[in-house]
C-alpha cells in the first residue's frame, strides 16, 4: 500500500491526521514516528514559527546534533528573543527528521514570530507578564518576560494525574505513555486517548486564562486549510495535545481571520542555536521544560532493557569518581528497582525506582554521590551542535572563527582554563574572553590562579549557556567582529560611565581586552572626569584600578605611557587633597578613608619612582603626605596609626620613632577611644600587625601597659574595637602574643625563652643565625652562585 493509499485509508474527507503530543516526551516521539510510518502523509505540519521553514533542511546536516533550538530575535532589538528547543526525543524533531528522510515537505504552522515578539513588547510596555503556554510543554521561551498570573494557569498533566490517583504528573506520564510500547496497528491509539482527555479539560476549564491560544489556534487552522487544498487528506499535524480539540473544531475562515486582524509586527530574524539538556530542565528556568532530560533521552535511545542500561551508566559514572561499584551492585540494583516497581503498582521501574535502587545499593544510602548522578545523568550536560552553514549574525560568525582558531570549543560543562599570557595562543584566548565580557557575553568568569600570582597567569571558569547566543546577537549592534564590537562598546561605556572609578575600571578592562583604538577615548574621558572631580575619596578609589592596569603593559605588549601620565597626575591630586579631607571625620568615614589610604599606598608602590608633578618622585611625595597625616591631631586616630605603620614598613620611620609616637598616643592624657582607634590603624586591618607585635618587644609592651591601665568605665567602650583588631590575627599569632604577654616582656632575655620553644627578643640582630639561612634562601630563589656556596653552607645548616 502506498503512502497516499494509507492516508486515504482513513476515509475521504476525514481531515488531517492530528497527532497531539507532549513536547520533549520520548513516548510521544516514538508514537509520532510509528504514526507517520503507518499513515505516510504527503505533508507534515509542525507547531513552530513559519519563518523557520527555510531552516528545516539543516536538520538533515551531519553536523546538526540535538539538542538545538530555533532562535527568533527582533532585528532592531536583538535582546528581545524567543527559543523553540528541540531534543532528540522531541516529537517535533522526530517529525522533521522523518519528513526529510522520506522527502516529504515539512512546514511550521504556529503564529509567526513577527507577532509573538511584538506581542511581548506590548506586554512589557503595559507591565504585563508574558504568559507563554507551558501547559503541554510549549516550545517558546521568551527570555524578556515573566510568567502570567499563577492562578490562571492549569497543568493538564497534573489534572489528569490527579484524576488517576497520582500525586506526581511525571510518574503518571511514565506509567501511561513512556512505559507503554507502540504495538502493531496501535500507532494512533495514544493520540486518540490524549485528544479525548484534552477535550474534556478544555470543556471544563476553557483556555485557562490563555487568550493567546485562541489567536494561535486560529492561525494554525488557516495553515491546515491551505495544506489541505494542496495535499487533500494527506496532511499530518504534530502539535501540543492541548491544541488538538481546537484544531478539530469547525470554524469559518472569516472567523479565524478576524482573530488575527490588527496583530502587531516586528522585523525578526531566525537561526538554529545549540541547546543543552540542562536548559531543557525546569530547574534552569525554562518553564516549558522537563525535570529529567537525560533520563528521557535514555528512554528514547535505549533499544531494549532500559533499566539495566541506565543502572550500568550510573555504575560507570560512580566508578569514574573512584567509587567501588561492581557488576554485582548493578545486578542487585536492577532487582531492587523491579521489586520497588511491583510494590508500587507500576508496570516498569521508573526514574524514582532506579534512583532509590542506586541510592541503596551503589551509594550506600548517601545522597552525596546520588546528587552527582542527578546532575550528570538525570539532567546531563549534553550540548548540541549547529552546522556552520546555519544563518548567523556577522559577529557570531567571527566568534565561531576565533573559537576554531584558538581551539576554544564551547562546552556546557563548567571547566577551568589556565592561561599563560607569554604564549601566543593563551594570550589570544585571554583577549577573546575579556572582549566578550565587555560585550556582556559572560562565557568565562575570571578566577583566582592557584599556581602563580604573576601578571602572566590567568585562570578562567568557562561554561557556555544557550542564552549566550542571544547575547551575541544583541552585541551585533556594536560591530561585525568581536574586536570592532568590543571597541565600540567600550567607547560608549566610557561616555555613559557615571563615576570616576567606573572609567578607571573600564580603562583596565580595555587593556586586558587589548583594545588600542578604544583606550585613547577612555583615557581622554578619564582625564576630563579627573580634572572636574574634587572628591578625594573618588580620586583615591579610582587610582588603584588605574595603576593596576600599568602592570599589563609588559606582559601584553601594550603601550601604557598615556595611562602612566594620567595615573601620576591623579596621584598628585590625591596627595594635595588627602590631608584636609581626613580632618574631622566620624568613625565610619574615618574607616573608609583608612581603606583609601591603604589603596593609594599600594598604588604608589606599583607606580614606583615615577616623577611627580613639579619636583621629586611620587614615592617621596607620598611619604611626605603620610608624615603629615601621622602628626596632625585633627586626623582620626585610625588614619594616624595607619600612616605611622606604613612609614615604618617602608623604612621611612625608625622603630624608636614609632615607639615614641605610640607612647605619646597611649599616654594618660589621650582618651581611651582615640588610643584604641590609633592601635586599630597601626596593627589592624589585616596588615601583618600581629607579627609586628610578636617581633617588637617595645611595641607589645606599650600596648600591654596601656591596656592594663585603661579605667574600668572606659574599658567596655574600647573592648569591641580591640576585639575586632586582634581577632583578625592568625590563630598562631594570637597564641604567641598570649604567651609573650603571660611571660612578660623581656622574660626571654635572649633569642628564645628557655625550654618554651617560643621566640623571645634580643637587643641586637643575631647575625650568626641570620647567616645560616642564607644558603637555603638562595637555593629557593635559584640564584646563579648558589652552587658555589651550597656545599659547605648547607652542611653547616643541616649540621
Amino acid at each position: 500500500m502506498t503512502g497516499v493509499e494509507r492516508a486515504e485509508g482513513r476515509g475521504a474527507g476525514a481531515g488531517p491526521l492530528l497527532l497531539g503530543v507532549r513536547h520533549h516526551g520520548p513516548g510521544s516521539a516514538r508514537a509520532v514516528r510509528a504514526a507517520l510510518e503507518e499513515a505516510r502523509p504527503r505533508v507534515v505540519l509542525i507547531e513552530g514559527p513559519p519563518e523557520a521553514d527555510a531552516l528545516i533542511p539543516l536538520a538533515a546536516d551531519e553536523e546538526m546534533r540535538p539538542p538545538v533550538a530555533l532562535l527568533a530575535h527582533a532585528v532592531d532589538e536583538p535582546g528581545r528573543s524567543s527559543f523553540w528547543p528541540l531534543a532528540e526525543f522531541s516529537p517535533e524533531w522526530v517529525a522533521i527528521r522523518w519528513a526529510l528522510v522520506h522527502d516529504v515537505p515539512a512546514r511550521f504552522i504556529d503564529l509567526p514570530a513577527t507577532h509573538t515578539l511584538a506581542w511581548g513588547r506590548q506586554e512589557d510596555a503595559a507591565g504585563a507578564g508574558d504568559g507563554d503556554d507551558d501547559r503541554d510543554g510549549e516550545g517558546e521561551d521568551d527570555g524578556d518576560s515573566g510568567p502570567g498570573p499563577a492562578d490562571l494557569r492549569i497543568d493538564p498533566l497534573g489534572v489528569l494525574a490527579e484524576a488517576a490517583g497520582y500525586d506526581d504528573p511525571e510518574r503518571w506520564w511514565e506509567d501511561v505513555v513512556e512505559h507503554r510500547g507502540v504495538g502493531k496497528g496501535d500507532a494512533l491509539a495514544p493520540f486518540t486517548v490524549l485528544e479525548e482527555a484534552m477535550g474534556a479539560l478544555r470543556e471544563t476549564y476553557g483556555v485557562g486564562g490563555h487568550d493567546r491560544d485562541l489567536v494561535r489556534e486560529a492561525f494554525m487552522r488557516l495553515q491546515m486549510r491551505a495544506a489541505q487544498r494542496e495535499f487533500e487528506d494527506g496532511v499530518a499535524v504534530v502539535c501540543g495535545a492541548w491544541h488538538v480539540p481546537a484544531l478539530r473544531q469547525k470554524t469559518t475562515v472569516a472567523a479565524d481571520k478576524a482573530l488575527l486582524k490588527g496583530l502587531p509586527k516586528v522585523k525578526t530574524d531566525m537561526t538554529w542555536v545549540p541547546w543543552t539538556h540542562r536548559r531543557l530542565s525546569r530547574i534552569s528556568g525554562y518553564g516549558a521544560g522537563i525535570e529529567s532530560p537525560g533520563w528521557y533521552g535514555h528512554l528514547f535511545s535505549a533499544p531494549d532493557r532500559p533499566v539495566e542500561r541506565w543502572l550500568t551508566k550510573v555504575a560507570g559514572l560512580l566508578r569514574a569518581e573512584d567509587r567501588i561499584v561492581s557488576s554485582a551492585h548493578v545486578i542487585e540494583a536492577v532487582r531492587l528497582a523491579e521489586t520497588l516497581a511491583a510494590m508500587r503498582g507500576r508496570p516498569l521501574p521508573g526514574l524514582s525506582e532506579t534512583t532509590d535502587a542506586a541510592r541503596a545499593v551503589m551509594c550506600e544510602g548517601s545522597d552525596v554521590p546520588l546528587a552527582l548522578v542527578h546532575d550528570r545523568l538525570v539532567v546531563g550536560d549534553v550540548l548540541g551542535e549547529v552546522p556552520p552553514t546555519a544563518p548567523a549574525v556577522p559577529l557570531q560568525r567571527d566568534l565561531a572563527r576565533l573559537q576554531r582558531r584558538l581551539r576554544l570549543k564551547p562546552e556546557a560543562l563548567e571547566r577551568e582554563l589556565e592561561l599563560d599570557l607569554r604564549k601566543e595562543t593563551d594570550a589570544g584566548r585571554s583577549r577573546l574572553l575579556h572582549r566578550l565580557r565587555l560585550l556582556g557575553v559572560a562565557w568565562g568568569e575570571p578566577a583566582a590562579s592557584r599556581g602563580s600570582t604573576g601578571t602572566f597567569r590567568e585562570t578562567w571558569r568557562l561554561r557556555w549557556e544557550p542564552e549566550l547566543s542571544v547575547r551575541v546577537a544583541e552585541a551585533g549592534v556594536w560591530g561585525t567582529t568581536v574586536l570592532s564590537a568590543a571597541t565600540a562598546k567600550a567607547e560608549a561605556d566610557g561616555v555613559a560611565a557615571q563615576g570616576l572609578a567606573d572609567v578607571t575600571a573600564l580603562a583596565e578592562r580595555c587593556l586586558l581586552a587589548e583594545l588600542p583604538d578604544a583606550l585613547p577615548t577612555v583615557m581622554r574621558i578619564l582625564a576630563d572626569r579627573a580634572a572636574l572631580d574634587t572628591d578625594v575619596g573618588h580620586l583615591a578609589q579610582a587610582l588603584p584600578a588605574l595603576v593596576r592596569s600599568l602592570r599589563y603593559g609588559d606582559v601584553r605588549g601594550t603601550d601604557t605611557r598615556a595611562l602612566g601620565e594620567v595615573a601620576a597626575g591623579l596621584a598628585e591630586r590625591v596627595f594635595v587633597g588627602l590631608p584636609p579631607a581626613c580632618a574631622a571625620l566620624d568613625a565610619d568615614a574615618a574607616e573608609e578613608m583608612r581603606r583609601h589610604v591603604d589603596a593609594v599606598h599600594g598604588a604608589v608602590g606599583l607606580l614606583g619612582d615615577a616623577p611627580a608633578a613639579g619636583h621629586g618622585h611620587l614615592r617621596g611625595r607620598w611619604q611626605s603626605v603620610l608624615r603629615v597625616l601621622s602628626g596632625r591631631d585633627t586626623v582620626p586616630g585610625v588614619i594616624r596609626g595607619r600612616a605611622v605603620r606604613l612609614l615604618l614598613d617602608d623604612g621611612e620611620l625608625a622603630q624608636d620613632e614609632a615607639a615614641l609616637l605610640m607612647g605619646l598616643v597611649l599616654s594618660p592624657g589621650t582618651p581611651p577611644a582615640d588610643a584604641a582607634a590609633w592601635i586599630e590603624g597601626f596593627v589592624g586591618g589585616g596588615s601583618g600587625g600581629g607579627m609586628l607585635l610578636v617581633h617588637d618587644e617595645r611595641l607589645l609592651g606599650l600596648v600591654d601597659a596601656w591596656l592594663t591601665g585603661v579605667p574600668g568605665e572606659a574599658f567596655t567602650d574600647v573592648l569591641p574595637l580591640l576585639r575586632r583588631t586582634f581577632s583578625a590575627y592568625e590563630p598562631g599569632v594570637r597564641r604567641t602574643l598570649g604567651e609573650l604577654v603571660r611571660r612578660g616582656p623581656g622574660a626571654g632575655g635572649g633569642s628564645a625563652a628557655a625550654g618554651s620553644g617560643i621566640p623571645g627578643f634580643a637587643v641586637e640582630l643575631d647575625t650568626v643565625r641570620a647567616d645560616a639561612v642564607l644558603p637555603v634562601v638562595r637555593l629557593l630563589l635559584g640564584l646563579d652562585d648558589v652552587e658555589e656556596e651550597t656545599g659547605n653552607d648547607l652542611a653547616g645548616v643541616t649540621g
